[in-house]
């Protein structure tokens, strides 16, 4: 079993259907079992034809042995659910049913319902009436109500109703996916960085993950002891010899290492990143080589590298290793990313988390370093920003784990793009490497040296930055701003990238506005930002953080997302309709955390 294949031993969360109907029989119930099951079916379908597993296999779906008309066959759907690892369900029917006897009691599970909306039998009344029973036993469900009437016996499932179903469902998986699996901190807090001081209490009641700890030391001990693939390694150190362009030294020529210095760093960087890989989720080689204990690894969805200082004044930086882990692809080919939050901020780990789950996809994670204005942009370069940037630009930068695909060599349609590792091509893979430059640390940031990735971010791509914070006495708060990648002239560029490190990856992203609060300019948006790091993802999916981040009970502090895209458990129009962000809070902090 090679190492990318090892993550995904222990499969994945399944999907629960559950086809209520109307018990009455003689007649009623009859009349209703083959269009229940059919809507079951069909929803059943749709999901596994539009959603993968990170690994890229469709999405698996479990659906009830019978439709449920009582707490009978609620109890054995239960059962048949626990039995196969279901991790979300989503209750469908045409008619109506009785509700607190037929819904999901799971305090746990994710859930959601989709009442169907035909004048011939009330499948809207049922909707009504149990997502009632819902906020009233404290169990928060998604409600799903297709605008249109449809004919008795249809079992097509509307645009709008397709929409919420699949929202729902990357949402919900992505928490279930989660659940039980660990947080991975290597080393400790970095330079005094907040995020970095890893909550527990977060984790375990919010995300029902675990937190796991190893000091910077283990990776001296792995180093010297050879605890890692020798024959990997060799392959690995190959592969980056042939596609890793070394690119030039930026510091003054009296503090440049020499290329023996520089061989054995890039070694070492290598060995770090199998160490890293290994850490987080073993590897059945190193049982073969005698490190039993080591084999088994943290069961870690994410981690985080502490790096500085008190590594990087000795050895060379974790840039490399995140950087790495974090694309789409290495030595052993195409694969899904691994997730390592740069100087170890657990909680913009956990934002790459999120926006890999729903979206397939690598993640850049970047300082959210400088607000240009135009005035400032044309006073240093004489250059007047213009189209999406007119207004200014935010200038993401940060030495650590923006992933390789965030060159943006990657295409859809002819267009940048960022793409899940199954629809990457070999050629968009060479473009990357060669769009990409790993420079010689800036020695006076790293004593150990190592090597920094360099590239530029294609413009024109839709963006999402989004992150966690925590905050005393309130709990962990989301912000999310949808925008654009965006172009400028070269010239202009380098003018504004040699300001700050011209080592490192630059990403320039303008958010949306909306006129109104934290977007109603780009300023306000950096003004806003709760912390100095943030998480960029690929495509507008801002919708599907805040549907994930309400079945976490995790509120929104700001977005800029349509009204009309969000999505969040009806009993939080129970907390206030007109001015909902406010209404979120107070859902969020009436149910409390999900796993508490």
């Amino acid at each position: 079993m090679v190492a990318s294949d090892y993550r995904w031993k222990d499969g994945f969360p399944k999907i629960g259907i559950r086809p209520t109907i109307d018990g009455r029989r003689k007649g009623v119930r009859e009349s209703l079992e083959d269009q229940t099951m059919n809507l079951a079916k069909a929803v059943s379908s749709l999901l596994s034809e539009h959603l993968r597993y990170p690994n890229g296999e469709p999405v698996e779906c479990v659906i009830a042995d019978t439709c449920i008309g009582g707490v009978a066959e609620a109890a054995a759907a239960a059962k048949k659910f626990k039995n196969n690892e279901v991790g979300l369900t989503i209750t469908v029917t045409p008619c109506w049913c009785y509700g607190t006897e037929t819904m999901d009691t799971d305090p746990s599970l994710p859930k959601a319902v989709w009442g169907f909306n035909g004048t011939g039998r009330p499948g809207a009344v049922y909707l009504a009436a149990v997502l009632s029973a819902h906020a009233q036993k404290g169990l928060p469900a998604f409600g799903i109500y297709g605008e249109d009437v449809q004919d008795e016996g249809d079992s097509v499932i509307p645009d709008d109703v397709q929409e919420k179903l699949l929202r729902f469902t990357r949402s919900g998986l992505a928490a279930a996916y989660i659940r039980g699996k660990s947080y991975l901190s290597m080393g400790s807090v970095s330079m005094g960085i907040a995020g970095s001081i890893v909550n527990d209490a977060f984790f375990q009641e919010y995300l029902g993950m675990r937190n796991e700890y190893v000091d910077m030391s283990e990776f001296t001990r792995r180093l010297e002891e050879g605890i890692y693939d020798p024959e990997e390694f060799e392959a690995a150190l190959s592969w980056v010899k042939d596609h890793c362009k070394e690119g030039a030294d930026n510091n003054p020529e009296k503090l440049q290492s020499s290329r023996e210095r520089k061989d054995l760093e890039w070694e070492t960087v290598v060995k770090m990143t199998l160490i890293t890989r290994d850490l987080m989720i073993g590897n059945p080689r190193l049982a073969e080589l005698g490190f039993v204990e080591e084999s088994q690894g943290h069961h870690a969805v994410a981690s985080g590298f502490q790096g500085q200082r008190q590594w990087t004044d000795h050895a060379p930086n974790g840039d490399f290793l995140e950087t790495m882990l974090n694309s789409s692809f290495d030595w052993n080919g195409k694969r899904a990313p691994y997730i390592v939050a740069t100087e170890n901020d657990s909680l913009n780990g956990v934002n790459m988390l999120f926006g890999q789950l729903l979206t397939n996809t690598a993640q850049i994670f970047a300082d959210v370093r400088t607000y240009w204005s135009p005035a400032s942009v044309e006073r240093v370069t004489g250059y007047k920003l213009e189209g999406h940037a007119e207004g200014g630009l935010l200038h993401l930068i940060n030495s650590g784990s923006a992933a390789l695909d965030g060159t943006g060599e990657q295409e859809i349609d002819g267009k940048p793009a960022l793409k899940p590792f199954w629809d990457i091509t070999d050629e968009e893979v060479t473009n990357t490497l060669q769009s990409t430059e790993f420079r010689p640390a800036n020695v006076e940031y790293f004593r150990g040296g190592g090597f920094s990735t360099d590239y530029l971010t294609r413009g024109g791509m839709p963006m999402t930055m989004h992150r966690l914070n925590l905050v005393k006495g309130l709990g962990p708060v989301l912000q999310i701003a949808e925008g654009y990648s965006v172009d400028l002239p070269d010239h202009v560029h380098q003018t504004l990238d040699q300001r700050t490190d011209p080592t490192w990856p630059t990403t320039w992203f303008v958010p949306k506005l909306t006129g109104q609060g934290a977007f109603s300019s780009v300023y306000e948006v950096m003004n806003n930002w709760g912390a100095n790091h943030g998480v960029i993802s690929y495509g507008h999916i801002g919708a599907d953080l805040i549907t994930l981040a309400s079945i976490l009970r995790i509120p929104v502090n700001m977005h800029n997302v349509p009204a009309e895209q969000v999505f969040r458990p009806r009993a939080w129009g129970m907390f206030g309709t007109e001015q909902a962000e406010s209404a979120d809070f107070r859902a969020c902090q009436n149910f409390g955390p999900l796993y508490k």
